[in-house]
């Protein structure tokens, strides 16, 4: 069978339906030109490569010819990426939710040729089963009545994209942010934290990076009280049962997305670049504030696996890699099957080693992956790693030393891995998106500043240089959204933001100065693009694609913080960096932008409430004066870098730095060393204290 038009894009997941008997059309002028000549309703189908559900809806009736008929002869059928378009991705979800209460991926949407959504779903069976109708029942049900009556359905569809441009086009004033709201989001995680496995809620447990970002800030303003001890234990504790459970890959490193249960056993096992940037993050501001070897430990194997399975040539990052692989012994792919183990492989692979790893890892004759626990019920027997109780305990019950076990533990978790790698691979999500990027540039930077490792500096900065190269344009100063062969489509406002966070982080490990003039002028583009001057916070379109049909805000932080709660930082951290006031102003009206939602509701944006932190206790700059290269200098940076200091911007005043920002911060050209030492200078909003030049100086003004 010829592949249909799919099979000329560039998308992983639209190139995965380039053979289907569906004559699937990308999202564009030709479908919207059909369906509007043929006067026929349009299916719309988005999702993602590395989506289960998405598989298996594609498997179930994408792939079967009957089922394709219906669809070929009664609609106009287009494929969306939504990582390539978030955009129409939102649109349409912010209508499924409306309608049906819920929503997700594959999402399902019956449109008029004017793109207006009359009904929608999700992932539809191909018979009736799990309380669903049946996809091909659906499709005649819908055909049929678009031929009866398509006027009516047409001007329904009209009535509802009103609506929903009314509603989202709501938007309420600036306001002033509860004084109470970092204390209700608070209280609203202290009251659903799980005490014992850790988390919020129940199952299914998914990680929100931005959550703890939050609580690490909520410990740090009152580090002694019961409420600040009490968000750190949540943070810590939550941490340390991912990294035990089995949501963490720990064979090759990294998360997997969520855990399908509360116990973090089992996972839903497919792997996302933006999970791993932010729990980078998460684990690295644990280690600062801990010292604890185990947090560093696991940032370090997640960035490791980024190097290593996640890293395009180039040095751009890859989006994701498959939940499902083919097993090893063959047959349909399966969720899991290149991760989960037998008893019987272990005991082969690790010969006398095996008794204390599979008593460590939990590994049963029986399997550990129980019938309920399994989603799909295709693991059920088999067995994944996780971790209950320490090295230490784990010695205690073999009488062995702690070195002797995680010596041994070593060896084996190598042996395993590259067994596992004869196995095949998972699907790899190869398009590099620059919004994942930013974010990915920004754990890289801040790992190689906090763990004094080069080669994490080194990925940071081959990603930025990637990017420039490939998704920006040097004359427009404009960003495109993803790069998979050739840049394709137009860059969204996360892509701005979140590399903007990235270049400035970057810019604090390396003092390369092309990084925070490039942050700059995107921080410039983003404003003249996608800025809502008049309410404050960032659209996430520029408005100009007229198929899309609302212009609409991300109000959450989920997966993904959204893109104004990490604008308002990067706009306070410029602002602080160059002394301009209007940058600043610009970041507090962003946040002020958001002021109804954080009235109602503020746990929804966590990463919002880190930026009204920020303000509430000021910048901190501390400036260092004297040589780059000078020892001396390079000592009292990682005194610096010891300390989780969330409010600080940190600047080196070299000469090129000074003849950057100097006219701005004037300030700055009067920091140099002392008697010929280099010299640290600890600020509050430029009131700066005596400088010091001794660690143990440094050490002590930090503290206080």
């Amino acid at each position: 069978m010829p592949a249909n038009r799919l099979a000329r894009e560039n998308s992983p997941y639209l190139r995965q339906h380039a053979d289907n008997p569906v004559d699937w059309l990308p999202w564009g002028d030709e479908a919207f030109a059909r369906a509007r000549a043929e006067n026929k309703p349009i299916f719309l189908s988005i999702g993602y490569s590395t989506c289960h559900w998405c598989h298996v809806m594609a498997h179930e009736s994408f792939e079967d010819n009957a089922t394709a008929e219906i669809m070929n002869r009664a609609f106009v059928n287009i494929k969306v990426d939504r990582e390539e378009r978030p955009d129409v991705d939102r649109v349409y979800m912010t209508f499924v939710q409306a309608t049906t209460g819920g929503g997700g991926w594959p999402m399902s949407v019956w449109l008029t040729p004017e793109l207006q959504p009359f009904v929608g779903g999700t992932y539809f069976p191909p018979e009736d089963r799990y309380g669903q109708p049946g996809f091909r029942k659906v499709l005649r049900h819908i055909a049929a009545a678009w031929e009866n009556d398509s006027e009516k359905i047409s001007a329904q569809g009209a009535t509802i994209i009103a609506a929903l441009r009314e509603a989202t086009a709501k938007t309420a004033a600036p306001g002033e942010v509860a004084a109470g709201a970092i204390d209700e989001a608070y209280q609203h995680f202290a009251r659903t934290f799980d005490a014992h496995e850790g988390g919020f809620g129940g199952a299914p447990k998914f990680p929100r990076p931005s959550v703890f970002n939050f609580l690490t800030r909520a410990y740090s303003r009152s580090p002694d009280s019961d409420s600040g001890k009490h968000a750190l234990e949540m943070v810590l504790g939550t941490l340390r049962k991912m990294s035990a459970g089995g949501i963490y890959d720990h064979i090759g490193g990294g998360f997997h997305r969520y855990a399908v249960d509360a116990f973090w056993h089992v996972p839903h096992f497919e792997k996302m670049l933006y999970d791993q940037a932010q729990l980078a993050h998460a684990y690295l501001d644990a280690f600062q504030i801990t010292h604890a070897s185990e947090f560093a430990d696991t940032a370090r194997d997640i960035l490791l696996y980024v190097q290593r399975e996640l890293t395009s040539p180039g040095g751009g990052f890859f989006s994701a890699e498959d939940a499902d692989s083919t097993p090893a012994e063959g047959g349909a792919p399966l969720e899991g099957a290149f991760y989960v183990w037998t008893k019987t492989e272990i005991d082969a692979s690790l010969g006398d080693d095996a008794e204390i790893f599979s008593s460590h890892f939990n590994v049963g004759a029986e399997g550990n992956i129980r019938a309920g626990s399994d989603p799909h019920g295709e693991l059920t027997g088999k067995n994944v790693l996780f971790v209950r109780g320490s090295i230490a305990d784990t010695a205690a019950r073999f009488q062995r030393s702690e070195n002797e076990v995680a010596q041994m533990l070593a060896r084996a978790r190598e042996k395993l891995h590259a067994l596992r790698l004869q196995r095949p691979r998972p699907h790899l999500d190869d398009k590099v998106i620059t919004a994942w990027n930013g974010l990915m540039i920004s754990a890289f930077a801040r790992a190689a500043a906090i763990l004094e490792d080069e080669s994490f500096q080194s990925s940071a900065t081959r990603a930025a240089d990637f990017i420039r190269e490939n998704l920006y344009n040097e004359k427009t100063r404009t960003l495109s959204r993803s790069f998979r062969e050739k840049a394709g489509g137009a860059g969204f406002a996360d892509d701005y933001i979140f590399l903007i966070q990235g270049l400035l982080d970057l810019h604090e490990t390396s003092f390369d100065l092309r990084f925070l003039t490039w942050a700059t002028d995107l921080q410039e583009k983003l404003d003249q693009q996608f800025l809502d001057d008049a309410h404050g916070g960032y659209f996430t379109t520029d408005g100009r694609d007229p198929s899309v049909l609302l212009r609409m805000k991300e109000e959450n932080d989920s997966a993904e913080p959204a893109a104004s709660s990490i604008a308002a930082l990067n706009l306070a951290r410029l602002g602080a960096l160059r002394n301009d006031e209007t940058l600043s102003a610009r970041a507090r009206k962003t946040v002020a932008g958001f002021a109804t939602q954080l009235a109602h509701f503020p746990s929804a944006l966590p990463q919002m409430l880190v930026a009204v932190d920020f303000f509430g206790a000021g910048a901190q700059q501390i400036v260092l004066a004297g040589g780059r290269d000078d020892p001396r200098s390079h000592a009292l940076l990682q005194e610096v870098r010891r300390h989780f200091l969330p409010h600080a911007i940190i600047i080196v005043g070299d000469d090129a730095t000074k003849k950057l920002l100097g006219e701005m911060n004037p300030a700055l050209r009067e920091m140099v060393p002392i008697d010929g030492q280099p010299a640290a200078y600890v600020c509050r909003n430029f009131t700066c204290r005596a400088p010091v030049t001794t660690p143990a100086q440094l050490r002590a003004a930090l503290a206080s």
